[in-house]
């Protein structure tokens, strides 16, 4: 199943992340990609606001992980993998799977074979004043939440 939406500014970007918030499952991976700038880090950031968290939320550029408590419990990672070399460096970050309740991976394509599947893919891509969000459940975790997202109205269905 794959959604797709318009994001035409910053409101329309924290009104998605409302709602992965509010639809999201117990435990998820969500991988989101797209160019430099293209939004992956605001629509995260937006994403935990709307769980609960409090305080600064640090982009991961430079720490590579970001750990935040969820008021729901349980932790949320946000990772940016822009800067790793190798998905062998990952095993050194001190990633144990059961401990996150949410994976928010940005480019997770350079930590390939060492990260966990994605439930859900966020492509975003600049598109003339906004950018355009295409969303992918690729389990039946990530299915069901786009399901979900439908059903609340977070976007009309491309296909």
């Amino acid at each position: 199943m794959t959604n797709s939406t318009w994001l035409a500014d910053s409101g329309q970007t924290d009104r998605l992340g409302r709602c992965l918030a509010e639809t999201r499952p117990p435990r998820a991976v969500v991988h989101l990609q797209g160019d430099l700038g293209a939004g992956k880090s605001t629509l995260a950031r937006a994403l935990l606001r709307s769980l609960g968290v409090v305080g600064a939320i640090r982009s991961p550029t430079y720490t590579l992980v970001e750990r935040y408590p969820l008021a729901a419990g349980g932790e949320a990672w946000h990772m940016d993998l822009y800067r790793i070399g190798d998905p062998g460096e990952l095993e050194f970050l001190g990633l144990d799977g059961d401990e996150a309740a949410l994976w928010l991976v940005e480019w997770p394509e350079r930590g390939a074979g060492g990260l966990p599947v994605a439930d859900l893919r966020i492509e975003l891509a600049m598109e003339e004043t906004g950018r355009r969000a295409v969303l992918k459940g690729l389990t039946e975790i990530g299915q069901a939440w786009l399901e979900r997202l439908t059903r609340e109205g977070a976007f009309a269905a491309d296909s």
